[in-house]
């Protein structure tokens, strides 16, 4: 490369003259920086005639509240004061300008601290009257053998629980560790701690029931980021909350109710206000299952929230939960149903049925089972949800249950125009519900409804009596020759299930036959004969299998459900008697209340 030079005396003239437009230049683009800063910032903060700036960066309730002046004067000083500003920024250093910044988050975290430094008082509302919480001693020695049988059962489960499992959703009583399942998202919520309260409470676990309390008011946290079913949380946390806040008074439990109800809220999000299977409950994201038909919601799943829901807006004052369960009835009050049936899929974009699917076991069980409670938890008065539950059921005698050859009452599934003879452990609950509605059934039928409860009771024992183990399998069919016997090796598992135990306890309150405490005893005997492990209880895989493997975990609806039931099908009827009291699905028993109108 050729380095120009210059010759001795030359003259330097032009090259100073370069640079000095260089310089010239620059000084210029300063002052134009400046005034354009300054124009920029007069822009920004100068006030105008909206009561609010909205900045639209995805952020819709994000809102700078400015204020109108009501003189020009005073208008045009808040210009030059805004003029002001802007310039003492623009003389500070950056340094200066991120220390601003700094103590500005500080004081919008404090305030936030402030915020949510503890739960929002809840209004002073009357407790509905709770009776027959305590006792419930049968005068039969045998019977309160087996009772306190049943009691030390529960104390196996809760003290493996305990040891092993302590904090976490679930056991695993085989490997004695911390389980969970997606329905409770990726945290740990304590969900056996929450769902097995009230049935310490019940069996007089006293110094157990204390120590799930202390858990709760130190740990249970719901302002984590996860995914959990809106259904599952539903029927296991608010209702286990507000059923052990009836039980006990302590209001712990239902601040705690009230804060987890406020985090499903945003799944009703939705252009029918159907709400999404799940929900995050940080962001308040909701979808639905991937499985489900063309992204429905299911039945089960959206029509078994008004008994827990119309409690939070009696204890709260807040009428939105109840606002959201009544609209969904209303709106399945305007849909056709095929054959008077309710499809077990809807959805919640479209307002329109997935797929021609009923059934009264899995997906859409728990959906006719609270119209009739939510009927009986009114003290009667909600006559539009028996009259729903009365139409629902008169469809599904006409069309779903049918009698085998061998002569058994069985629950069939409506799948496409078509009645698939196969019935499932959940449809088993029937029994129970049949039998609890037939008090003001239409035209004189209680009768009717209460045999025909007392023939599924029958056709759920059978399916338990006809297995090696004589516990129940998950379905069983009434075709090809078999009759309550499951076929597929994936429906042979027993997983702690509590339905056919449920039903043995509704019809052993209506009728006293002594059958059903005989056979909720084989039940006990098998349960704890095959599914006991040193920690804990586990389900098992194949009941027709003399020697079965285990599935190693030891469900929390276990403790809410099966051994509850168990312990009240030995005691006395004054132990949480129906007239005062109404189980959700999970077993949780709330008050009947007693409302007006409104």
């Amino acid at each position: 490369m050729l380095i120009p030079t210059l010759s001795p005396g030359a003259s330097s003239f032009t090259h100073h003259r370069a640079t000095l437009r260089l310089s010239e230049k620059f000084i210029l683009l300063l002052i134009l920086s400046a005034f354009i800063t300054l124009c920029f910032g007069a822009f920004f903060f100068l006030p105008d005639n909206s009561k609010h700036k909205r900045f639209d960066l995805g952020l819709e309730d994000v809102l700078i509240p400015h204020i109108d002046s009501p003189k020009e004067g005073k208008h045009a000083s808040g210009q030059v004061r805004a003029l002001q500003e802007a310039k003492e920024k623009l003389r500070k250093s950056r340094e200066e300008l991120q220390a601003e910044i700094q103590t500005e988050k500080n004081k919008v975290m404090e305030d936030l601290k402030k915020t949510n430094a503890g739960p929002k008082p809840l209004p002073p509302v009357p407790m509905p009257r709770v009776v027959g919480i305590n006792d419930g001693e049968p005068p039969e020695p045998d019977v309160k053998e087996k009772r306190d049988k049943i009691r030390e059962m529960m104390k196996h489960a809760w003290d493996s629980y305990r040891q092993y499992g302590w904090g976490y959703n679930e056991l695993k009583p085989l490997a004695k560790k911390g389980h969970s399942t997606n329905i409770f998202g990726n945290s740990q919520l304590g969900a056996t701690i929450v769902d097995a309260l009230d049935t310490l409470y019940i069996m007089g676990l006293h110094e157990e029931f204390k120590d799930g309390q202390e858990w709760i008011e130190q740990n249970l946290d719901f302002s984590v980021n996860a995914e959990v079913s809106v259904f599952e949380v539903n029927i296991r946390f608010i209702g286990g909350l507000l059923a052990a806040y009836y039980l006990s008074g302590q209001e712990v439990f239902k601040l705690k109710a009230v804060q987890l109800a406020e985090k499903l809220l945003p799944a009703f999000n939705t252009p029918t206000g159907i709400p999404w299977a799940m929900v995050n409950l940080k962001s308040g994201v909701g979808r639905n299952w991937g499985w489900a038909s063309a992204g429905s919601s299911i039945l089960a799943e959206f029509g078994t929230l008004h008994m827990e829901f119309v409690h939070l807006t009696y204890l709260t004052g807040n009428p939105a939960y109840y606002q959201k369960v009544m609209h969904i009835r209303k709106l399945l009050a305007k849909m056709d149903r095929p054959n008077g049936l309710y499809p077990n899929y809807l959805n919640p974009r479209t307002g329109r049925w997935g797929q021609h699917h009923t059934s009264v076991g899995g997906l859409g069980d728990s959906f006719y089972e609270y119209l009739l409670k939510a009927w009986l938890m009114s003290d009667k008065t909600d006559t539009e949800a028996r009259k729903t539950y009365d139409d629902a059921i008169e469809a599904i005698e006409r069309h779903l249950i049918r009698k085998s050859n061998g002569g058994l009452t069985f629950i069939g599934e409506w799948k496409n125009g078509h009645l698939e003879r196969k019935m499932g452990h959940l449809a088993c609950f029937a029994g129970g519900m049949f039998a609890l509605g037939a008090d003001g059934s239409p035209d004189d039928k209680a009768g009717h409804y209460l045999q025909l409860g007392a023939e599924i009771a029958h056709t759920c024992h059978e399916s338990y009596d006809r297995t090696v183990l004589k516990l129940g399998p998950e379905a069983f069919k009434f075709d090809s020759g078999l009759e309550a016997v499951a076929v597929r090796q994936n429906e042979k598992y027993y997983i702690l299930r509590p339905e056919v135990i449920e039903t043995y306890w509704y019809m052993w309150r209506f009728t006293h036959d002594p059958k059903y405490r005989q056979w909720g005893w084989e039940a006990a005997q098998a349960i704890d004969k095959y599914c006991r492990v040193s920690g804990g209880f586990s389900g098992v895989k194949d009941v027709y299998s003399s020697t079965p493997t285990y599935d190693d975990v030891q469900q929390s609806f276990f403790l809410a459900e099966t051994l509850k039931y168990l312990y009240l099908l030995f005691s006395s009827d004054d132990l949480m008697p129906l007239e005062s009291w109404v189980f959700n699905t999970e077993a949780h028993p709330l008050p009947v209340l007693h409302l007006d109108s409104s």
